[in-house]
């Protein structure tokens, strides 16, 4: 199987971080994809040229980080990110609903500061930025929640990867005043998995 990312993808780091977890690096080749490219050969494997994009051994084509990550946790008939049945689940899904919709937003700021400065729309800007913040206060009263201390799920990857994005956003400012969602950081982000995916930072 070939897994298509781009090391500055939040979404790719996703399923990479599941590739580590779940120990596929011998059954998951990581190739890197050329995307918002006129012309690139990638779109020929991923028409839609987004990524990550998971081609399986068949040669069929998967695209979403969650499908993906569904797809490879399952590969060895002893899924670990599977939601939890009952009231449990709906309160994985309830973290993992929120921790996408911070990266969400983020994802969108980072696009937009990848245009010319002259082609960026300030209102997009500030309302990215806003959002941010609220959400990052949302966070520092859910990190609390017990399924953010437990296992590692995909809540919590999720929000590691948003988190990150720091790296390459000089004006995500997410830390001040959020204490304890900077320690909950500070801790899951030393995990290995964590640390082969962290996104280069911004030159």
């Amino acid at each position: 199987m070939k897994l298509y990312i781009t090391e500055t993808s939040p979404y790719a780091r996703i399923a990479r971080v599941v590739v580590l977890e779940k120990g596929l690096e011998g059954r998951v080749e990581i190739a890197s994809a050329r995307t918002r490219l006129a012309g690139s050969p990638y779109y020929e494997i991923n028409p839609s040229g987004r990524v990550p994009y998971l081609m399986r051994a068949d040669g069929v084509g998967l695209e979403d980080s969650a499908l993906i990550c569904a797809y490879l946790d399952h590969l060895d008939a002893d899924p670990a990110f599977d939601l939890p049945p009952g009231n449990e689940g709906w309160e994985a899904r309830r973290l993992e609903a929120s921790a996408r919709s911070l990266l969400d937003g983020l994802a969108v700021w980072g696009r937009e500061l990848r245009r010319p400065p002259d082609e960026r729309s300030p209102t997009l800007l500030e309302h990215e930025a806003q959002r941010s913040r609220r959400m990052s206060d949302l966070w520092e009263r859910e990190i609390e929640h017990p399924r953010m201390r437990s296992a590692l799920n995909l809540a919590q990857i999720t929000l590691v990867c948003a988190l990150g994005l720091e790296a390459r956003n000089p004006t995500l400012r997410w830390r001040p005043g959020h204490p304890k969602l900077c320690g909950w950081y500070e801790r899951a982000a030393t995990r290995p998995s964590f640390v082969a995916t962290a996104p280069p930072p911004k030159p």
